[in-house]
């Protein structure tokens, strides 16, 4: 289709379209098609982009709070104005639905505003002196220097404004390295940049092999803060990187969201919202509720309304008004819940709807949903990332918050109840970085986004976000 646009690298202000790293295709989800070629760099660029990189921090990190905040916001008026445009480009590489789309560029513009405000208040403070000898000393928080942002394919705008918002909000220049397989929306988030007077040197994108990109980055002694999205695999190992050289780094990783749903929740209600949270972006979400945890009073009425609503889900291409949800990323996930269902249902899981590959072309998997999932299962101990939910029946709280708290994961987790002193007592016990009660909705521009245990480090989005791109340095003035 001729919306897509075409692909570059872009480094100290210039657009690349070919590099030494050599190309390659980037695929239509939705009719596995190829619709674009992506320059994949090489040393040469990655060298280039460093250099750049160093030249606009110390362009960048002189200008004022309020200047930045002008040609940030210069930036996102132009997202906001192209956003029909760019939610095509995103609908053609990802699939997500073209309505989910266009939310997610105006909902990144939103992300990069609030961060560019917070940027004018990155306050410090003075500490009065203990001695006649020092008569004042400053706390400043100054930006950490140029940053290498890497990000996954699931929400290619929203995941990139999270840190390109906040590293230019703070003074730092960046490195961002999108998805190989969605390269198009990051584009037109750095194109926007671009159009906004963004000086060079500032924002560089570059794409590439994923192992030689991040760990020529890392090592590289001018990058003094990384920002990672993905897999907890891979971010265990660039953080390992990362702790060599001491540098700054938040990751933002998996997650196996656990959603309790107790005796006196309306069992149909939070069914019928559960259906459209676990089944958003093809269950491509870190945050997605996955393990529902349901008092066996209200079991069968919970299954039946989710089962219901999952079933009537229209599943198609993203340019299809009626679609409520797309394809997946790639064909690899095709397998992945292939296999996830086999082996539940070999376990003695119940298949209540869905389990296998749509027909036709294009990387299509049925809603699903296993219910009275042994615990030997490994759907109930590898996060799917894809549509797949697992719906066990509980009895004893107690057990419930082991079950729910049992995994190494713990970004999201989920509780319904209507009572308001039990409500706070759960929560405090679910081990997560965020808990949302009687919702869904656990990520706003102004929260901070994060997760404990293997889950992640840092968080994204709100004051926390800032934050991480900022040191905090203590000048002391003595007596001449």
């Amino acid at each position: 289709m001729n919306d897509y646009p075409a692909l570059a690298l872009y480094i100290d202000g210039k657009w690349i379209a070919s590099a030494s790293g050599g190309s390659r295709p980037v695929v239509n989800p939705a009719d596995e098609s190829a619709i674009g070629l992506l320059p994949l760099a090489g040393e040469a660029e990655l060298d280039l982009a460093v250099a750049a990189a160093c030249k606009g921090f110390e362009t960048w990190r002189k200008a004022s709070a309020h200047s930045r905040w002008e040609v940030v916001t210069r930036a996102t008026r132009l997202l906001r104005e192209r956003a029909d445009a760019i939610a095509r480009i995103m609908t053609l590489e990802q699939g997500k639905p073209l309505a989910e789309s266009r939310r997610e560029v105006l909902l990144s513009a939103e992300i990069i505003d609030f961060l560019a405000e917070e940027g004018k208040r990155a306050y410090g403070r003075l500490v009065p002196p203990r001695s006649d000898a020092i008569f004042a000393q400053a706390v400043s928080r100054v930006p950490v220097g140029p940053a290498a942002l890497f990000t996954p394919w699931n929400f290619p705008m929203n995941l990139p404004a999270r840190k390109v918002g906040a590293a230019l909000a703070a003074g730092c220049s960046a490195i961002l390295k999108p998805a190989e397989e969605t390269p198009g929306s990051a584009i037109e988030l750095v194109r926007a940049f671009h159009d906004a007077g963004l000086p060079a040197g500032v924002l560089n994108l570059v794409c590439g092999d994923p192992a030689l990109v991040s760990s020529y980055l890392i090592a590289h002694p001018a990058i003094r803060k990384v920002s990672f999205t993905g897999s907890i695999p891979v971010g265990k190992h660039l953080g390992e990187l990362c702790a060599r050289g001491v540098k700054r780094f938040t990751a933002e990783l998996g997650g196996h969201a656990p959603v309790l749903v107790l005796p006196d929740a309306d069992a149909e209600r939070v069914a019928r919202q559960s259906v459209a949270a676990k089944y958003r972006n093809a269950g491509q979400v870190c945050a997605s509720p996955t393990r529902f945890l349901v008092h066996r009073s209200l079991f069968e009425s919970f299954v039946a309304t989710f089962a219901a609503g999952a079933r009537a889900l229209h599943v198609g291409s993203g340019f299809d008004a009626a679609s409520e949800m797309g394809p997946l990323a790639h064909a690899r996930r095709i397998g992945e819940m292939e296999a996830l269902v086999e082996d539940a249902v070999a376990c003695g899981a119940t298949l209540a709807c869905g389990g296998h590959r749509l027909p036709g072309a294009g990387f299509f998997f049925a809603p699903t949903l296993l219910t009275n999932v042994p615990a030997d299962a490994r759907i109930l101990r590898q996060e799917p990332f894809g549509p797949l939910a697992v719906i066990n029946p509980w009895d004893d709280l107690d057990t419930a918050l082991s079950q729910a708290n049992g995994l190494p994961y713990g970004l999201a987790a989920y509780l319904f109840t209507r009572d308001l002193a039990l409500a706070h007592g759960v929560s405090a016990r679910l081990e997560a970085g965020m808990v949302g009660i009687n919702h869904f909705g656990v990520s706003q521009p102004e929260t901070p986004f994060g997760g404990v245990k293997e889950s992640g480090h840092g968080s994204e989005s709100g004051q926390e976000g800032l934050s991480a791109y900022l040191d905090t340095k203590l000048t002391s003035f003595g007596s001449a």
